[in-house]
């Protein structure tokens, strides 16, 4: 197996499968599968992306592989099992490097590593050793499930072939896992974030009128694959002018204007950890009255609701607290009279008519990552920041974004600190 990023300690992964082990039922045997390779068309296929949980439980980054877990299981050599694909000569040749058992077990800390053919002959054995059995669904409150995923196959087979056994679910326990990082996943994080500001710092010297939203696209992913990241985090928002004020604006195919602001939402990866920043920044260099009045109050929401990410809060609540604060601060700098805030309907509030989107997200190994909304929020979650105003009507947007992680005592952690954020830095790096 040979990915860009330098190799993870496996004691990560040790930790990770430990900390899951302690949430299942006794005498429950869990498994997780690789993600599919999609087809586009002919031969052709979608560049790889490994499921997020196996990585998460084993560093595997390799198509075709299982890991099935069983803390109960009567020989010790079953209770952590790594089946992957097993490679030959015309694979190397035509596919290049794929993981070894000694390579595997280096990766991931699991001492038994077998091929894909032994699965259904100890799947079956230990099925029957066990009383319930942990799959893995897709259960985030963002996921659009449209396609089956390997996982989604193994499960059918599961119910249909081992109708007594008592079906668990694993998604609840990652969900909260996942959403408290272990100081190494911080450490990729930072990784991914250093990267994106070596894309960003790139772009500042480079953005003039005339500039096409491409081309900037072009100067990021040069500087991300150069520092070992696969690419994007996520799709590449390039939005200059009017293009802001569409919130998921991925065309990036307009010519960069003279007097306009440019609204980046960009993220580089790095080892499957995402990084997601959005900076805004004038075309030319230099910002307008209005556009500084409206970077400023946008620069105020972030400050403020980075200083509300502390132990003890939750998502719902957090939320509504910026809410109150977005109104009255809109009401200052005149977007919303009292009257517009004193009438406002409980379900979309005042401020929404120019910020209609949420303030802050989970980020981790994916950039929306897993965490339970209700749970409360505790020392090394990871949350964007990311607040806006969007005026069609003046045909500009601004936002805002960093990524921070919440600490126990002070406030939270900006991986982002370095990136150029202040009117007179950014205007100054641009100028210079």
């Amino acid at each position: 197996m040979t990915t860009k990023y330098e190799q993870i300690s496996s004691s990560l992964f040790v930790k990770n499968r430990k900390k899951f082990t302690e949430k299942m039922q006794p005498k429950a045997l869990a498994i997780f599968n690789s993600n599919d390779i999609y087809p586009v068309s002919s031969d052709s296929t979608l560049p790889f992306a490994q499921h997020r949980d196996i990585f998460y439980l084993s560093g595997v980054d390799q198509e075709e592989s299982i890991l099935l877990i069983f803390p109960d299981a009567y020989r010790e050599e079953h209770r952590e099992i790594l089946f992957l694909r097993e490679t030959n000569e015309h694979i190397a040749i035509w596919e290049g490097e794929k993981l070894t058992k000694e390579k595997a077990t280096e990766v991931s800390g699991v001492k038994t590593v077998l091929w894909l053919s032994d699965f259904d002959r100890i799947f079956y054995n230990l099925i029957n050793e066990a009383e319930s059995i942990y799959l893995n669904k897709n259960e985030h409150y963002r996921a659009v499930l449209e396609v089956q995923t390997r996982e989604d196959r193994f499960i059918e087979r599961v119910k249909k072939e081992f109708p007594l056994h008592t079906i668990l679910r694993s998604n609840p326990i990652l969900q909260h896992l996942r959403s408290i990082k272990e100081p190494e996943e911080i450490e990729l994080m930072q990784k991914a974030c250093n990267i994106t500001e070596k894309g960003i710092r790139r772009l500042l010297s480079f953005i003039k009128p005339g500039v096409w939203e491409y081309e900037i696209e072009a100067e990021l992913i040069h500087e991300f694959i150069k520092n070992r990241s696969k690419g994007f985090a996520y799709t590449p928002i390039i939005a200059s002018g009017n293009n802001a004020n569409v919130l998921h604006y991925i065309a990036n195919n307009m010519e960069c204007k003279d007097g306009d602001l440019i609204l980046l939402d960009v993220g580089a990866e790095y080892a499957n950890y995402s990084s997601d920043l959005t900076r805004t920044f004038p075309v030319n260099g230099k910002f307008t009255e209005r556009q500084k009045q409206i970077y400023k109050a946008v620069l105020d929401m972030k400050n403020f609701a980075t200083s509300l990410l502390v132990p003890g809060g939750n998502w719902y609540d957090y939320h509504k607290e910026c809410g109150e604060y977005y109104n009255s601060l809109f009401v200052e700098i005149g977007l919303l009279d009292k009257a517009d805030v004193q009438n406002e309907d409980r379900n979309w509030p005042a401020y929404k008519k120019y910020m209609m989107h949420g303030t802050s997200h989970h980020m981790g190994l994916d950039t929306h990552d897993y965490g339970i909304l209700s749970d409360k929020f505790v020392e090394n979650m990871v949350f964007t920041v990311e607040p806006g105003i969007y005026i069609p009507e003046e045909k500009f947007g601004v936002r805002i974004e960093d990524d921070v992680v919440i600490q126990n005592n002070g406030p939270a952690f900006n991986l982002m600190k370095n990136i150029p954020i202040e009117i007179e830095e950014i205007e100054e790096l641009m100028n210079s």
